[in-house]
């Protein structure tokens, strides 16, 4: 099957740029080789690559190529067929049992297949195979897959190694004089038992083009230039404070010291500290100047590059606060820059900017953000655990830079402080500038909201405002799923707006899931009520779960689809994973993803990408951490930033951003409470969402399912209304997550589910995907008065501008909305396992 233009061209952008993700954590110099070659090639993911998680996630991209695919596309000769197709038929029936055992779990739980396995991970299983293959190099590709329901699990075959792997790892890297570690994995896996493999790349998981970056990168045509945005080590070497996974509570007790902030402050080596990443050069960073306009310092560096091969470098500057009157990390992020391209004994002159205004330190007791007099330590370098002092800015007096008010809520916690920590050390004749307390405003946080209501939202009833406050699978959808397909006009649209007042210029806003590219049904068909499925609208990756022959008539009609009349295809361009994305510390390439997913939006009439998720990487087993950025909330704000302005310089599309906030595990995740203090809720979980709104103005913001100390996030009133709109200024719509009926999986859960009028009562626009009961609850709250009329008046004010913004006058004077998809009618087969046509001209 022919590509469209539009896969051609994105397919190309990405492959321009998408190396640069990847990164070398081990490398001799053994690579790159010169020529294409005989190369044995093992793993569970030479031939089942993995092109990004499950879930939301899953994008039906026609053009996929595994590494076994790339490699015989760039002329090499695979010479173990026979492990593979071995390999193929132990998964298949490891497989098929772990299904069955899913089965039987739902079946006690009294859940559906598809809902107790979502996201679930089949550990890799154990095997005795020969290796015999042969060739100038060989290969292993480990890899693991996660996704959306369910967290990773501290068990061999997901995050620990089988006995498998490490055997044949090992014998590989004894047998070959080349030998190659490839991880095609979505976050951090326990690498101790292999510590010793010379060359280990962490490709990732890179979309669509997995394969041929990777031989890209084999034969020398891209330099890895990533850098870990997530500390990675032995399971042992992360703290583990804190609860994570607990059914109802989970009590954030680390505070502040996620990833290296506590890798750093207490002296632990990680085996592959934050920040850090090889390629196939080598470069030296040095400091020349400090300088500073007000509280804005500027640190100039020198980037030399020492190694045979032209390549890119991350200078990172890192700050070490002074520390006496607050209990603070041993350094921070403050920022980065990627340099060009620089050839072999080249060389370049960076510089990296911040304002020490964006370092501050919350103080719960003033309820201030403050900055602590004394000597602020400016470091650079290439990792957070290699760098050297560039300077120190020297504050001569406290200063409250914001004041605000605590609006977190109660957190029943005792916060760790460490015991044993580092010191910061100054180096002799080190530059230091003067800052003036006087040069630093003081912001002063307004809580008057001004909010006003449109003239034509005033003469709705109660019932029309309801039915607008609810997305549409109020009204009935075909084929409703777990993930995605509640919406009528795109099939497999995650959901849209109301559909029913659009004779009153309400026209409904279409929105697609997807964090790593659009995530639409592959086949539909349209009739008088909307766009359908054919088939299902569910992941390839959850159909397995349901009753067999359920099962197969699905599958059946997806095979048969180029059969049925007027048959229509959308196929969209899966883009890297977010963790890879930020990999890159290149915002430039985010921005681009960002725009190749608004092209296509475009194409395909969506109005809100559900992306970008950035929460925080705070413990390696949230199952969901593959969308996520980074355990940094610098990196996860100036990503989402990115993608947010590449996707919104298309007129029509704009970004939802998530989780609003603290969502960090998928256990439970619909009644789970998240115990975090107000400090470290202001400094690591909600400072990201704050970055985005402030530079790039996403359109619309979606909550979490869990709770924030007590209180569902989408009924807080302090985390949506004082803190999202009064402190950041958020002036887009705010919808909930899509909230199951009943609002609860798990029987033992002791928290309820959230409820609508409370919802609309907090200043969220929309309870999504909606229902009637949702609707009804609100009429109920208007009509008896607990439920202001004023409140939900301005709630769909600002719904209906958003609208306004988003869809043409001309689109939105129709009754009903054309679906807008490309015709492939004409085509006369579907190859689901993709497209091999050649896309590198």
């Amino acid at each position: 099957m022919a590509l469209e233009q539009y896969e051609k061209k994105h397919l190309r952008e990405l492959r321009n740029f998408i190396a640069e993700c990847t990164l070398f954590l081990k490398n001799d110099r053994t690579f790159p080789i010169k020529h294409p070659c005989e190369v044995a090639l093992y793993g569970n993911g030479a031939r089942r690559t993995i092109f990004g998680g499950t879930g939301s996630g899953e994008v039906n991209s026609r053009f996929k190529v595994s590494i076994e695919k790339g490699l015989e596309k760039a002329g090499f000769t695979v010479t173990t067929g026979d492990w593979l197709n071995s390999y193929d038929r132990i998964f298949k029936d490891a497989r098929k049992k772990f299904v069955q055992m899913i089965k039987e779990r739902s079946k006690a739980q009294g859940l559906s297949g598809p809902v107790a396995g979502m996201g679930s991970v089949m550990p890799e299983p154990d095997y005795d195979l020969p290796l015999n293959g042969t060739g100038d190099l060989a290969i292993y590709v480990l890899s693991r897959i996660c996704g959306e329901g369910a967290d990773r699990l501290l068990k061999k075959g997901d995050i620990f190694l089988t006995d498998t792997e490490v055997k044949t790892i090992h014998e590989l890297n004894e047998k070959h004089s080349k030998f190659m570690l490839v991880l095609n994995v979505g976050g951090p896996v326990d690498l101790s038992p292999v510590s010793d493999i010379k060359n280990i790349l962490l490709l990732s998981q890179l979309g669509a083009g997995a394969g041929v970056t990777f031989t890209d990168i084999l034969l020398g045509k891209q330099n890895p230039s990533g850098k870990l945005a997530t500390t990675w080590s032995c399971w042992s070497d992360y703290p583990h404070i804190g609860d994570f996974g607990d059914i109802n509570d989970t009590r954030y007790d680390e505070g502040i010291y996620v990833g290296y902030r506590y890798f750093d402050t207490v002296g632990k080596k990680a085996m592959f500290p934050f920040g850090f990443g090889a390629s196939y050069t080598k470069f030296e960073v040095t400091p020349k100047s400090i300088s500073a306009k007000k509280d804005t310092l500027t640190v100039k560096a020198k980037v030399k590059n020492t190694g045979k091969f032209a390549g890119k470098e991350v200078v990172q500057l890192y700050v070490s606060k002074p520390g006496d009157k607050y209990d603070e990390p041993y350094q921070v992020l403050a920022g980065w820059i990627k340099t060009p391209l620089i050839e072999p004994d080249g060389q370049a002159t960076v510089s990296v900017r911040f304002s020490l205004s964006d370092i501050t330190t919350y103080d719960s007791k003033a309820e201030a953000y403050v900055l602590e007099k004394g000597n602020y330590i400016l470091r650079i370098g290439n990792s957070s655990r290699n760098t050297s002092v560039a300077g120190v800015a020297a504050l001569d007096k406290d200063v409250t830079v914001r004041k605000v008010k605590n609006s977190c809520g109660n957190a029943d916690i005792n916060e760790w402080i460490p015991e044993k920590r580092r010191y910061n050390r100054i180096p002799k004749d080190c530059p230091v500038i003067d800052i003036h307390a006087e040069d630093i405003k003081t912001e002063q946080v307004s809580y008057r909201l001004r909010e006003s209501v449109l003239p034509e939202v005033k003469n709705l009833t109660n019932e029309e405002l309801a039915m607008l406050s609810v997305g549409s699978a109020a009204e009935g959808v075909k084929n409703l799923s777990i993930v995605g397909n509640a919406a009528q006009d795109v099939a497999g649209a995650a959901g849209q707006t109301h559909t029913a007042l659009s004779y009153k210029g309400f026209s409904s806003l279409i929105m697609a899931d997807g964090p790593a590219g659009l995530r639409l049904s592959k086949n539909y068909y349209i009739d008088n009520s909307g766009a359908h499925p054919v088939g299902t609208a569910m992941p390839e990756t959850m159909l397995d779960f349901l009753p067999t022959m359920v099962s197969r008539s699905m599958r059946n009609k997806g095979a048969v689809v180029s059969k049925i009349k007027g048959t229509l295809h959308q196929y969209c361009t899966a883009i890297p994973i977010g963790t890879a994305i930020a990999q890159s510390w290149n915002t430039r390439l985010a921005e681009a993803c960002g725009d190749i997913v608004g092209s296509e939006m475009e194409i395909f009439g969506v109005h809100l990408w559900l992306a970008p998720a950035l929460n925080i990487h705070r413990d390696i087993r949230c199952g969901r951490n593959f969308e996520y950025f980074s355990e940094d909330p610098l990196i996860s704000g100036k990503f989402a930033a990115a993608l947010t302005q590449g996707v919104q310089e298309h007129p029509n599309c704009a970004v939802t951003i998530k989780h609003f906030a603290a969502n960090n595990q998928e256990t439970n995740r619909y009644n789970s409470n998240s115990i975090v203090s107000e400090r470290a809720m202001r400094e690591i979980y909600l400072k990201g969402f704050e970055i985005v709104v402030k530079e790039a103005s996403p359109k619309t913001v979606m909550t979490s399912y869990n709770l924030l100390n007590g209180t569902h996030t989408s009924e807080h009133v302090g985390l949506l209304r004082d803190i999202l709109r009064c402190e950041f200024g958020f002036k887009g719509v705010i919808m909930t997550d899509w909230i199951i009926e009943g609002g609860t999986l798990d029987k033992r859960s002791l928290h309820r589910g959230p409820i609508s009028s409370y919802i609309a009562n907090a200043g969220s626009e929309l309870v999504m995907p909606g229902s009637v009961r949702e609707a009804n609850d609100i009429i109920d709250a208007l009509n008896t008065g607990e439920l202001s009329r004023d409140r939900v008046e301005k709630n769909i004010s600002r719904l209906l501008s958003l609208i306004r913004e988003l869809i043409p006058i001309s689109e939105s004077k129709s009754e009903k909305r054309e679906p807008v998809n490309i015709d492939f009618s004409k085509m006369t087969e579907t190859k689901d396992e993709g497209s091999d046509e050649d896309v590198s001209e």
